[in-house]
């Protein structure tokens, strides 16, 4: 890869670093519902309660970690969140013959898990502030390698032993960890242009003293229609466990048709990139006009499934859907981390919370659905949240105005 060459030696580990995190992540999370079903013998709507769980966690991790980010500091909160994460994967093994500890371990999961996310996000954005947009858009790419080689080994591992997987997980968040604590002892403190510098954590300025998180949070226009706009998308997303996926399944089709659906998905997340770079040369150079651009990818996605019911249009429908996917994944940190300054932390986990609830009522709306008509209905709730998505993302565009986040006067 001689496109990595061109980044410093530091980029490149952290980089390196990221794909490993996110392939130890992707052993596990696959095999959830599998694991409760016929690992644990519970039916499937325990299995389903157990996600949904592990979801809500995720939801007050993003929230938590955008405002401990300041107080804690990069290296406790990085290190210390993923650290606990990968004890309690260890733990595992250890409670699920105790249902209701097994479920408290998977909520503290998804709560340590999430955590770390606006964390990381937020340090790269302050670290690398030159290169912030590209960088994203990297370390999108390598994370979601890391999920093809990690869901590529999951089956293998679970064949042998789920405890295995997670086991492997909780090795990885170790090992991540351990490489962020050397990584942040060893770099500079260089950040952002114009930030005051945290002496005490690398990669981090000092936030303002004297803005309440009720001021914070009152400068909507910074981040709740893209919250809400990115709700929206989850939610539609979930056409394809909760539709797409027994829709292939009752039409007597291989469960293998829908896991090359996902193949496809991670091969052109690598392979697309000189599409989704020539589509924000010419028609999306912001990060609001590729969240714009991104909402209509997933809507064209949305209604080639409605109007076409057959796996050709299934192929089409993720090709058009991973572009929405490889266009909105990286603006939102973007935009944040440009627009808010030593505030990003906070905002990237309050708009992170927001669209992860999608994620959480997604599958339950579309559960409804689908057990009264199959997948048409499924599909209009789709077509409609996509339009929805692309409404609140255009409002947040429209409500930016170049306007760059201004704390209240001090007094």
């Amino acid at each position: 890869m001689r496109w990595l060459k061109t980044y410093p030696r530091e980029i490149q580990v952290f980089l390196f670093a990221s794909l490993i995190q996110s392939a130890g992540g992707s052993l596990m999370w696959p095999l959830v519902t599998l694991f409760v079903y016929q690992e644990l013998d519970r039916p499937m709507r325990d299995a389903g309660f157990v996600v949904l769980l592990q979801s809500l966690g995720g939801i007050v991790g993003h929230l938590l970690g955008g405002m401990l980010y300041h107080r804690l500091g990069v290296k406790k909160l990085i290190v210390g969140s993923v650290l606990l994460n990968g004890l309690l994967l260890f733990m595992l093994p250890l409670v699920s013959d105790n249902w209701h500890l097994f479920m408290g371990t998977m909520v503290l999961i998804g709560l340590f898990n999430s955590m770390s996310m606006p964390a990381i996000q937020a340090f790269i954005g302050f670290r690398f502030a030159d290169r912030r947009g590209e960088l994203f858009n990297i370390v999108y790419v390598a994370n979601n390698i890391g999920v093809a080689l990690g869901t590529a080994l999951c089956g293998i591992l679970a064949d042998i032993s789920f405890y295995l997987s997670f086991i492997l997980n909780g090795v990885s968040c170790v090992l991540f960890a351990g490489f962020f604590y050397v990584y942040l002892n060893r770099i500079g403190e260089g950040t952002e242009a114009g930030a005051s510098i945290d002496e005490n954590n690398p990669g981090r300025p000092k936030a303002e003293k004297g803005q309440s998180t009720f001021w914070l949070l009152g400068q909507v226009r910074v981040y709740l229609f893209m919250g809400v706009g990115t709700l929206f998308l989850w939610l539609a997303n979930s056409i394809w466990n909760t539709g797409v996926s027994p829709f292939i399944v009752s039409s007597g089709m291989l469960i293998s048709y829908y896991s090359l659906l996902w193949t496809l998905n991670g091969v052109l997340i690598f392979v697309g990139q000189p599409v989704v770079n020539l589509v924000r040369r010419l028609v999306a150079q912001t990060a609001q006009a590729q969240l714009n651009a991104s909402a209509v990818f997933y809507l064209l996605g949305y209604l080639v499934i409605l109007g076409f019911h057959n796996y050709p249009a299934f192929i089409a429908a993720m090709i058009l859907i991973t572009f929405g996917e490889m266009l909105m994944s990286p603006a939102i940190p973007s935009f944040v981390s440009e627009r808010t300054g030593a505030y990003a932390p906070f905002y990237l986990g309050v708009a992170g919370g927001i669209g992860a609830v999608g994620r959480v009522i997604g599958p339950y709306v579309m559960g409804i659905f689908y057990d009264q008509g199959g997948l048409i209905p499924v599909g209009w709730v789709a077509v409609v949240a996509g339009v929805l998505s692309l409404v609140f993302y255009i409002v947040h565009s429209v409500a930016q105005r170049g306007a760059m986040l201004r704390p209240q006067n001090q007094t």
